[in-house]
Parts: structure tokens; C-alpha cells; sequence
């Protein structure tokens, strides 16, 4: 109960204006008592997850074997929905053949539609199948409070842009070590390098703001990353990786299930 009387305030807590790619958190204040009621209002960002629909048309060797995957990466992906993984996996079989993906075997990918108060990135070893980090990451403040809900790809809207990545070069930013991000998705991502969306580290993506407010804080768009772990994730998304931001609404090209079970058949997750 404690718990939910904690979210309940964060979630109906004031938005404040952010600055910046890499902005400010947004401010809190703690109630002064908890307010007891016999029907408590529901939260103004429901919890109930958006379902995910199924690639189409993705044989059924590929699915079996995305599932298989998804039970072999053990516990640390039991928060990752199957169908979630499903779009990764179809998207990095599709994307690697073209080129624009360097780095195979890799795999990052974060689900934006779970609460931010979850740890929803997970970077994957496909030929290990092993998750290599998982951790919090937030999203722009333009998407939503406690989950991300809108999604935008114009200048200046704060919003985090759903569909698939190219990890690009690192540099010594406002917020340290960080990562530059090119974006595939025509109409949803390809702003984003002139955007500086970037994967950085914020003091409000961590551990430590969730037990402090309930809830991170926001970027103007970055997928920020917590200072205990960023160096490490950055470090192993190296140039020419994948990563997926998913969401609800995401439509990508690359979402190819015919062209993934081709690749998948002849090379396997190579």
C-alpha cells in the first residue's frame, strides 16, 4: 500500500520545463501525509502495458527459436516480453545483412512502454544468449510521465523517437562519456542524430532518484542511462550495434518476418 500511495503522488506530481538534451530532473514534493480513502483515484498513467502485435508473417522456426532465446537468456530477461524480444531479433536479422549494422551478436534493446521505474534495457549476447546488462533508462519528457505514451521524431518536441538504432561514435558531452545514436526508421528515428538524441548518464535515471521520488526523471529525448552503469553499457554498444527503442505505435520497415527467417536459415544469429 505504502508503495502505491508513493506513485500515486509521484504521477500527479507538477511537470516542470527542462532544458537541454541531457535536462534536469523534474521537481517533487512529498506529501505531507498520506491520504486515506476507501477507493483511491486511479493513476493518471495507467499500468496496463499496450499489447505488442506479433510480426507478420515470421516462420515458425524463427519464432520457436526467438522463444527458445527468450528461456535461455534465464531470469535477468524475465521482464522482457516475448513479443518485444521478437521485434528486436527480426529487426537485427533484417538490418544486419544491409550493412548497416556492423557489430553481430549484439543486441540492445528497451522496452519504453513498461513503467521507467523498471529496469527496461536490456543489451543481449545472442551467441552467448546471455543478457550482458540490463539496467533503467528514461525517456523525454515530451513522451509521458511514469511511461513513455507519445512518441515524436520533430525538433525540439522533448519526445523519445520509437524504432531502431545505429550506435555512432562517442565524445565527452555535457554529461560525460556518451554515444551518438543514427536513426533507421524513415518518419520516426531519422532525426535523431541532428537531435543529439545520445545515450549519456543522468543522475535521474538511477536507482537512487526511483527510492528518492517514485519515479526517474526525464531527458529532452535521450535514452539516459544511470551513472552507476553507463560507462559499461556505452563501452559495450560499441560503433556499428543495434538498438531498438520499442513502444507503442512503432511501425519500421524492418519488421521484415520473411526476410529474417531467410537470414536466420542460412547464417543463424551470426
Amino acid at each position: 500500500m505504502r508503495q502505491f500511495l508513493t506513485l500515486l503522488t509521484c504521477c500527479v506530481g507538477a511537470l516542470v520545463g527542462l532544458a537541454g538534451c541531457q535536462s534536469a530532473p523534474l521537481a517533487y514534493a512529498a506529501p505531507h501525509q498520506a491520504a486515506r480513502s476507501p477507493a483511491p483515484a486511479p493513476l493518471p498513467d495507467s499500468l496496463r502495458l499496450t499489447p505488442v502485435p506479433a510480426v507478420a508473417e515470421l516462420p515458425d522456426t524463427l519464432r520457436q527459436a526467438i522463444g527458445q532465446l527468450h528461456r535461455d537468456l534465464g531470469p535477468a530477461a524475465a521482464a522482457l516480453r516475448p513479443a518485444v524480444l521478437e521485434q528486436a531479433c527480426v529487426g537485427y536479422l533484417t538490418l544486419h545483412p544491409t550493412g548497416r549494422i556492423e557489430r553481430g551478436g549484439l543486441l540492445a534493446v528497451a522496452d519504453m512502454d513498461l513503467p521507467n521505474t523498471t529496469e527496461r534495457l536490456w543489451v543481449i549476447d545472442l551467441a552467448q544468449r546471455r543478457v550482458l546488462h540490463r539496467s533503467l533508462v528514461a525517456h523525454g519528457q515530451g513522451s509521458g510521465h511514469l511511461r513513455a505514451r507519445r512518441f515524436s521524431n520533430a525538433e525540439k518536441s522533448a519526445c523519445t523517437s520509437l524504432g531502431f538504432y545505429r550506435t555512432s561514435g562517442t565524445y565527452g558531452g555535457i554529461h560525460g562519456y556518451s554515444r551518438r545514436l543514427q536513426g533507421l526508421d524513415k518518419g520516426q528515428n531519422m532525426n535523431a542524430f541532428d537531435r543529439y538524441v545520445v545515450l549519456h548518464a543522468a543522475d535521474y535515471a538511477s536507482p537512487e532518484y526511483v527510492r528518492q521520488h517514485g519515479h526517474l526523471g526525464y531527458s529532452r529525448g535521450c535514452p539516459a542511462l544511470p551513472p552507476e552503469q553507463y560507462k559499461q553499457i556505452i563501452s559495450t554498444v560499441q560503433t556499428g550495434s543495434l538498438l531498438l527503442l520499442s513502444g507503442p505505435g512503432l511501425a519500421s520497415r524492418w519488421l521484415d518476418g520473411p526476410a529474417a527467417g531467410r537470414r536466420f536459415a542460412r547464417r543463424g544469429w551470426r
